[in-house]
């Protein structure tokens, strides 16, 4: 039998995706999460210095979109056919493009910027991007007959937009009553039977 172990740090962030599929998939992996100290004394030995690592029978694999998209194509999280996944993998993409601003907003809240400059960061740089982000999701699902993002199932592009969305509500860049639709999109996808399993069992992280 094939062994997993997935490695981060005790975050959602860039491995949650990932730990989301092996649980809707019932794969068993190890879920290894570190601590600054443990990070450190690994860091050497990673393929880029970085995590998420996915480990296959000790075999390390980077870079967390790669890892997530081997992972959704492997268990049948892709979409039916090519078009399917060719749009499943552009709305991620579009998903990158945008993290690129919050995580400027993220790195500032961990290293404790002072209230002014997580103002100017909120006002000049979430905010034109999050209303850019949510008028290209709303595009699609106003399209979607099954209240999916892509096709009449669930693909890991909802996995990736609905736990975003999640981390936008707790920052308060997403009013769900303004937001109706995509409200309603990530309670559709967070209440999956399998999943909901997954999110209640969770450890409990800002990001």
């Amino acid at each position: 039998m094939v062994q997993y172990k997935l490695t981060y740090f005790n975050a959602r962030g860039l491995a949650e995706i990932c730990r989301q599929l092996f649980y809707l998939a019932g794969v068993e992996f190890i879920d290894e999460r570190l601590d600054e100290e443990g990070f450190a004394k690994l860091k050497s030995s990673l393929p880029t210095g970085q995590v998420p690592i996915l480990y296959i029978d000790n075999v390390p694999f980077s870079q967390s979109t790669a890892i997530a998209r081997y992972l959704a194509r492997k268990f049948g999280f892709v979409g039916k056919t090519a078009e399917e996944e060719l749009l499943a993998d552009s709305i991620v993409d579009t998903f990158k493009d945008f993290i690129e601003s919050f995580r400027k907003y993220v790195v500032a809240a961990l290293t404790g910027k002072g209230e002014e400059k997580m103002k100017e960061i909120r006002e000049n740089i979430m905010k034109p991007a999050v209303a850019t982000y949510f008028q290209y999701l709303n595009k699609i699902l106003e399209k979607s007959e099954s209240g999916f993002l892509v096709g009449s199932q669930l693909t890991w592009a909802d996995l990736v937009v609905a736990d975003n969305l999640t981390t936008l509500i707790n920052a308060e860049f997403m009013d769900v009553g303004k937001e109706k639709m995509l409200a309603e999109f990530r309670e559709k996808i967070i209440e999956t039977p399998k999943l909901k399993e997954w999110i209640d069992k969770r450890p409990v992280t800002r990001f």
